[in-house]
């Protein structure tokens, strides 16, 4: 390389480390004033983690200093994995991407779920506006109508792509309890899948309460058109008297092990992050603007109007969370591999 070349390279060099540190050594206003921040949603439009993304940041946008502008891309695709993946290993580390994913990504990277390439421990932890309790339904009229006929009689059960929780929940179990749960994939989206009951092509779901009663299938728990077989969380819902937990039918200890570890990630709801490696000053104004967004009335108000309900998680808290999952014995992790995998 000649001595020219040599000098230019160098001056390139110092050129990138000053502008670093100069970006690094802005205030945050000064940072965000004029820029956009990205927001990856790897749920489809339309979806319930859709809505929360593109509500919490019309009201980041006013919250955050230098008020920066928000745009939306969604990126669905192997129930969430894709879009995660692209946050933890593309993405900016800068504090101008942010997402919205799956609140299962923590168990999918636990049990090692093929095309994962994220450690979620490493992520920033936003918060979620909601806590997503979870519940499998049947069509009213099918054989299926309680718990205990899934021991008996086959229910057609849809999925939403080999990482979603409709299709993780429903090889699990099938594996670890016997419920003869039979799943039905090809749907892009769990809305999809409920479109697809309505056409009585599948006759169940396992997916969050709130986002069933805030669908397509808007009502339908009410009007009697649908049947709850259970809930997936240690205790029954009180919002849903009569309706047994899926505890219940755990016979041993190590299954109640799985399903406690597998109920772990209703606290996350609908999480937000950022890639990891997020400036310090960046990330504590990112969760602030976050938590005042998540308590703003008019988010509050849009959110009760389509039938859900918000409840404020903070990062902090998100990231004891997914450090404690990731943190389970190898051989409770080992076995809840094998049970979320298609049964032979």
């Amino acid at each position: 390389m000649s001595r020219k070349s040599n000098t230019a390279l160098a001056a390139a060099c110092v050129l990138l480390l000053t502008g670093g540190e100069e970006a690094r050594s802005q205030s945050v206003a000064e940072f965000y004033r004029g820029k956009q921040i990205r927001v990856i949603i790897s749920a489809a439009p339309a979806t319930d983690y859709d809505m929360f993304a593109r509500l919490i940041s019309a009201q980041m946008t006013k919250l955050l200093p230098g008020n920066p502008t928000f745009i939306h891309q969604n990126m669905p695709g192997a129930g969430g994995i894709i879009a995660t993946n692209h946050l933890y290993n593309i993405a900016p580390q800068d504090g101008t991407v942010i997402g919205m994913v799956n609140r299962n990504m923590p168990h999918v990277a636990l049990t090692k779920m093929s095309n994962v390439k994220f450690d979620p421990a490493k992520f920033n932890w936003l918060g979620s506006p909601e806590v997503s309790h979870s519940v499998c339904v049947a069509l009213t009229g099918v054989p299926v109508q309680r718990a205990e006929d899934l021991f008996k009689h086959d229910l057609l059960i849809g999925g939403a792509g080999s990482g979603s929780a409709p299709s993780v929940t429903s090889h699990l179990l099938s594996n670890l309890l016997g419920m003869k749960l039979k799943l039905v994939e090809g749907y892009k989206s769990v809305p999809d899948v409920s479109l697809a009951m309505m056409r009585k092509e599948v006759h169940g779901v396992c997916q969050s309460l709130n986002a069933l009663q805030g669908g397509n299938l808007q009502g339908w728990i009410a009007a009697g058109k649908l049947k709850v077989l259970f809930n997936l969380e240690p205790k029954p819902l009180t919002s849903l008297a009569g309706i047994p937990t899926i505890f219940q039918y755990a016979k041993t200890d190590e299954q109640r092990a799985i399903l406690t570890l597998n109920s772990s990630t209703s606290v996350m709801g609908r999480p937000m992050l950022t890639p990891p490696n997020v400036p310090t000053d960046r990330l504590a104004a990112l969760r602030k603007a976050f938590i005042e967004a998540v308590n703003q009335p008019e988010l509050k108000a849009e959110v009760e109007r389509v039938g859900g309900e918000v409840t404020l998680v903070t990062g902090e808290t998100m990231q004891k969370v997914v450090a404690d999952i990731m943190a389970t014995p190898p051989a409770i992790a080992g076995k809840m591999q094998q049970m979320i995998q298609a049964p032979k």
